[in-house]
Parts: C-alpha cells; structure tokens; sequence
C-alpha cells in the first residue's frame, strides 16, 4: 500500500514521514487544490525527507483549461523541476470539452523526459473517467491518476472508484489509481472496504485540526497509516 500526504513546506514533509507516509505531494495554497510551490526551495525540501516527492505544476487555482502562456510557464516549471533532481511531478489539462488535452499534456511530459507524471484531480472534471482512463494509459510517463471517483469526495465516489481500480488492474499497467480527498481516518476503513484501494492521498486529515492550513500533524498520519496496515493484513 502506498501513503501519499500533502506537504507545503520541509517541515511539513518531514513530519509526514515521521508519521509513516511514503511519498509526498509538495504544493502552495491548499485551499485552491494546490499550485505550483515555490521552486527555489526544491533542494531544502529534498533534503528534508527519504521518500520520493512529486511536485504540482499549476498555474492557478480555478479549473484546468489552460491558455498557451499557462501551458508554456508549466512547462518552464517542469524543465526546473527536471533539473533540480529527485522529484517528479502533479499536473493534468483538459479541454473545454471535458476531455484530456492531450496536446497540452505531450508538451508537458515532453518538458520533464524521464519524470513521472501524476494526472491530479483535472481527472474528477472529465465529462468520461473511464475514457480519460484509456487516454492517459498509452503515455508511460502518467504512473498515477488522482482521484476521488468524480464525486466530491472519495467516500461519494466509492463505487466508481472501485470500477476504475478494476480496470486499471486488469491491464497490469499505469496509470494505477491514487484515492484521495476527503479520505480521514474515520471513514477510511469503510473506503477500503467498499473499493479494495490500496494507494491513499491525504491533506487535510494529516493536519493538526484537520485544517488545512495547519501542519502536518505525525501522530494523524501514524493512525492513517496504522489503519492502512491493518485493513491490508486483514484481507
């Protein structure tokens, strides 16, 4: 199983790591589902953790239609994450249609050759999942897709999500299905009873509070992590 929690700043990173998370996701404003961070800090936040860190590459906050400029500052933040080292990255496009802007995407896969690529929650926004599904499968690059079932949160979208984790382990092949939003330590054993999930993505519920603006609390990601080992060895 693998736990991946939100971090905003080293500190928060270590103290996820603390907690027992696997990977981090590095972003700014949480309260607009994440943007770009602040890039100049790549090596402080490298050296604060062991485990890998993917890196949002969004312009804005809002939806994920992106203009030419946008398109080209992403691909600019990607080529610095490129050369930084140790990182990948969290990006995703769509169309005005609803659909994955593959065009937009090639350019930003193309500025981070060799990265691993998660397409985040721009997936809950496709007017199709499971089409969206197919088109990211044929680029090696998108490993992950985060989601939450197209609900507004994961527990909403539990059955979708468990049709996706079927398909996508039926081909043996990324994109593999990364659960995330709304998940917390209370419904998360029900979650996993009802999809058989085993990739996590935590924000808020890792939070003192559970606010997101608070740090990263390691005792909240400790239970997570605890209630994650223990539904897998129950299985």
């Amino acid at each position: 199983m693998l736990l991946e929690v939100i971090a905003c700043t080293p500190e928060d990173a270590a103290a996820a790591e603390r907690g027992g998370a696997d990977r981090i996701e590095w972003i700014a404003d949480p309260r607009s589902g994440g943007v770009t961070p602040d890039l100049s800090r790549a090596a402080e936040m490298r050296r604060a953790v062991q485990v890998p860190i993917r890196v949002m590459v969004r312009t804005r906050g809002g939806g994920f239609v992106y203009s030419e400029d946008e398109q080209e500052q992403m691909r600019r933040d990607i080529r610095r994450i490129a050369a930084a080292g140790g990182l990948d990255v969290v990006t995703g496009a769509l169309t005005p249609e609803g659909t994955v802007d593959q065009s937009a995407l090639a350019g930003l896969l193309n500025a981070g050759p060799g990265l691993a690529f998660t397409f985040h929650r721009a997936f809950d926004e496709a007017v199709d999942l499971s089409r969206a599904l197919e088109v990211l499968s044929v680029y090696p690059q998108v490993t992950d897709v985060l989601t939450s079932g197209g609900a507004p949160g994961a527990p909403e979208g539990a059955e979708l999500l468990a049709e996706l984790l079927r398909r996508s382990r039926q081909t043996g092949a990324p994109p593999r299905i990364l659960a995330g939003a709304g998940l917390t330590a209370e419904n998360l054993r029900p979650f996993l009873d009802a999809t058989g999930a085993d990739r996590m993505h935590i924000g808020s519920a890792a939070r003192f509070g559970g606010d997101p603006l608070a740090p990263v609390d390691p005792e909240r990601v400790r239970r997570i992590r605890r209630i994650m080992e223990e539904w897998s060895a129950g299985r």
